[in-house]
């Protein structure tokens, strides 16, 4: 048995658990406690969870035994569990009321097929799992999820090393590191060609994240601890003043949370030079700011195209990051990969300087998004659609690029711009199209459409139901 049949298989289960109530991002969380407990015994890691709360004491309750048994278990690992243990079970509290639906689950997962999970690896299940969720519209967790296709694709670009620190401000789920990770693995004969020492920083102190959401920071201490990764995953707002501790960084991969911050409030960071109500103009700022300063530090960041063209303090930022970095990669994204509509996003690859100023000397763009089809479940975005852009891109020997834009080629999608010419733009925008667009092809299937109708139908309900409460209430006053 496959990992991707597993992983339909416990997907499955979630109608077991439809009529107590359970959204999906509950029942992956509630997945989480269970899951863990099993797989810590199929590894042999039950050592740091007490003898009274492992696996096979679980599985062998019943009934309303097994529900209180359950709870006081989630308890006492939130309260009293030894390290990542008591962080993932900390605050947790079971949503099943349904002894019998409980038992099933359990019971389910005591009969998958544990050696081929094995085989596969428990963390490329997990890993699975979680973009089940994320695919699932109906979830909503997948609002930005990253797809596995473009992570992969910015972590060989920016190609992370043995010995160099890596971060993501916004871990989400964590994987970010987890591909930084596998790349590092990949490239190391899964770390035995370095030093014990080398191998030590590899799973302790290389990769870090920070995730302000207290149930994703739980899934991303799951899915690290089933990577063998052991860095720190803070529960921290990076853009308070405890962000101020991510620093020093030799690769950041992020994808950070688009939007403003709640009531339009500004950061609260004290150290940021330009503060804005912006969440993406100001992890930029973060993430130029928390690289170090020997030459080779590196970014690849996910930012929507405000970000691009925002003026004032938005056009102030572009100018520092262009001084402090060599901003030389624009990758125009293809609008429809992410779960929120109509998002139009970019990746920024850049590199800190040795000093802040004159960084920036050319700005090469490709566009990946002009007359591109339409992106779903049903034409997935794959790893295919950047080969051009990764041939382009010449990682490692960057002096060789030419453009495959020309006056005889107008729809060629690399361009290079030089740092004068985006200076002489209004408001500095780095917002830049060239391609005509053609008639667009929307690639979607009838379903696709009909559940995209659905969604808006919903949130027109919705909408119109705050309204009347909101009228109701003034109408009271």
């Amino acid at each position: 048995m496959t990992n991707n049949e597993i992983v339909a298989k416990l997907w499955n289960l979630c109608n077991v658990l439809r009529d107590d109530g359970i959204t999906y991002q509950d029942y992956v969380t509630e997945l989480t406690y269970i899951l863990f407990l099993k797989m810590a015994k199929e590894t042999g890691a039950e050592k740091n969870i007490p003898e009274e709360y492992r696996w096979d004491k679980l599985s062998s309750k019943d009934g309303i035994e097994l529900k209180r048994f359950y709870a006081t278990l989630l308890q006492e690992l939130g309260e009293h569990g030894k390290g990542k243990i008591q962080h993932i079970y900390s605050g947790a509290s079971s949503k099943i009321d349904e002894p019998a639906n409980l038992k099933k689950i359990i019971t389910s997962i005591d009969d998958l097929d544990w050696y081929s999970a094995k085989e596969e690896g428990l963390g490329n299940l997990y890993e699975g799992l979680l973009e089940k969720n994320a695919n699932e519209k109906k979830s909503g967790a997948g609002q930005y999820f990253t797809p596995r296709a473009l992570i992969d694709v910015m972590t060989e670009l920016i190609a992370p090393q043995p010995g160099e620190k890596c971060n993501d401000p916004a871990c989400g789920t964590y994987g970010f590191m987890i591909a930084a990770d596998r790349f590092v693995k990949n490239h190391t004969n899964d770390l035995f060609d370095l030093s014990e020492d080398a191998q030590h920083f590899q799973k302790y102190e290389a990769f870090t994240g920070a995730e302000l959401v207290h149930e994703t920071h739980r899934l991303a201490l799951m899915n690290s601890m089933l990577h063998d990764i052991e860095g720190e995953i803070y529960l921290c707002d990076t853009l308070s003043n405890q962000g101020k501790v991510l620093k020093n960084y030799d690769v950041v991969l992020t994808n950070p949370p688009f939007g403003t911050k709640k009531g339009g409030e500004r950061a609260s960071r004290d150290d940021l030079t330009y503060m804005t109500s912006n969440k993406q103009l100001n992890f930029l700022q973060h993430i130029y700011r928390s690289l170090n300063t020997d030459g080779n530090a590196r970014a690849a960041v996910v930012l929507p195209d405000n970000v691009l063209f925002a003026d004032n303090d938005g056009e102030k930022i572009r100018k520092d990051l262009m001084a402090k970095c060599n901003l030389h990669t624009i990758l125009r994204l293809p609008t429809g990969i992410f779960y929120a509509q109509g998002v139009k996003t970019n990746v920024l690859f850049f590199n800190r300087g040795t000093k802040d100023e004159g960084n920036t000397k050319d700005v090469w763009i490709y566009d990946l998004r002009s007359n591109m089809p339409s992106f779903g479940k049903t034409n997935p975005l794959t790893r295919s659609h950047f080969e051009e852009f990764i041939e382009c891109y010449c990682a490692g020997h960057m002096q060789d690029r030419k453009e495959t834009w020309s006056e005889e080629n107008p729809d060629g999608r690399w361009r290079k711009y030089s740092y004068e010419e985006i200076l002489s733009r209004d408001k500095t925008s780095l917002d830049i199209t060239w391609i005509r667009s053609g008639e667009a092809v929307d690639d979607r299937s009838l379903s696709e459409l009909l559940s995209e109708i659905e969604e808006k139908a919903t949130n027109i309900t919705n909408a119109v139901e705050a309204l009347k409460n909101l009228l109701g209430d003034l109408d009271e006053d």
